[in-house]
């Protein structure tokens, strides 16, 4: 059963319907009802979904260090290893349950929609992509930030502003071609942002001792930061929802994505974490936004920091690009 917008649709209708009736705008098709095979040649298959989902939720490792500052190496650990299960992985089962029922542009703007009406399905819309605006607004500075200490003509004046221009054309202009390009730039980003990471942990091995790991003062845990840290780093896993229109097969496919997501993100931060935590004697008060850059330098020299460096720099575009499609796509399903 596919759910489709139906203009005459009744907005006070009620909420469950079977099949042919109306609820909320949206109307249930029956087989003699259903739509024309629509070309799948241009829609999204499941390696660029994953690491579409990738740069919604996650982008890599960047970010994580305040975990072990805030709680140290084991409750770090122990975190990206249990709260996946408390947080991630039910709001993924809930996005791939109501991403399969309503396989349509939109998302959670549909979602709200069909239960509460259009008006609170704008609402919703309305406060996400505001929300999106303001996010995406930081990725291109950030981006110049990592690069200003090679090029130092990027960090203010009339360059740094062409050059933030320049970036958001660029890649407004890549959202507009299409969501199989924006996918395929995606798998290509999001492998460099983790292959130094590889690297690192395998130059690692020789240096690690497993009783680092183990260290913990749970009088001294900064629970706040402790907690925001893995909130942040493990959430938003509903945004890749408003694109389950675009999706080759996305009754097999969401499902699917959002499973070997879900690992992906989780081994992509606890890998470096062992690897870092487990080689380099505990600091604390280092671990702090853009340390995995001197950890790269401890582990394996000038050459690898300059690579995370690179990596992080080029993770924030994936996240600004996934992002923007996200927020082009909720538009679509606030325009219906």
């Amino acid at each position: 059963m596919r759910l489709r917008h139906s203009s005459s649709a009744d907005p006070s209708a009620l909420t469950s319907a079977s099949m042919g009736e109306v609820a909320n705008g949206y109307r249930a098709l029956g087989e003699e009802n259903a739509a024309p095979a629509t070309n799948n040649l241009h829609k999204v298959s499941i390696i660029p979904l994953i690491f579409l989902i990738f740069y919604e939720v996650s982008g890599g490792p960047f970010g994580i260090e305040d975990s072990v500052q805030a709680a140290g190496p084991l409750l770090s650990i122990l975190g990206f290893l249990v709260f996946p299960f408390i947080w991630s992985i039910p709001e993924e089962l809930i996005t791939a349950e109501l991403g399969t029922m309503f396989p349509e542009n939109g998302g959670y703007v549909v979602w709200v929609s069909s239960a509460l009406g259009p008006f609170w399905g704008f609402q919703q819309g309305w406060m996400k992509w505001l929300s999106g605006v303001i996010d995406n607004a930081l990725y291109p500075v950030l981006f110049l930030d990592y690069l200003k200490s090679g090029i130092p003509a990027l960090g203010g004046g009339l360059p740094r502003v062409f050059a933030v221009l320049g970036l958001t054309v660029v890649l407004t202009y890549m959202n507009y071609r299409g969501l199989t390009i924006v996918g395929w730039v995606a798998v290509c980003l999001g492998i460099f942002s983790l292959l130094p990471f590889i690297v690192m942990g395998l130059i690692a091995i020789p240096k690690i001792r497993p009783s680092r790991w183990l260290q913990v003062n749970l009088r001294g845990v900064d629970w706040n930061l402790y907690l925001n840290t893995l909130f942040w780093n493990l959430n938003y896993w509903d945004s890749i929802s408003t694109l389950a229109g675009e999706v080759d097969n996305p009754t097999k496919t969401l499902p699917k994505a959002l499973l070997y997501a879900v690992i992906l993100v989780v081994v992509g931060y606890l890998y470096p974490l062992l690897a870092g935590t487990g080689a380099i004697p505990l600091e604390r008060d280092q671990w702090t936004d853009g340390y995995f850059a001197d950890i790269a330098k401890m582990i394996g020299g000038v050459w690898l920091m300059g690579w995370v460096q690179g990596a992080s720099a080029l993770s924030n575009m994936g996240m600004f690009v996934a992002e923007m499609s996200s927020d082009s796509y909720q538009l679509l399903g606030m325009a219906e």
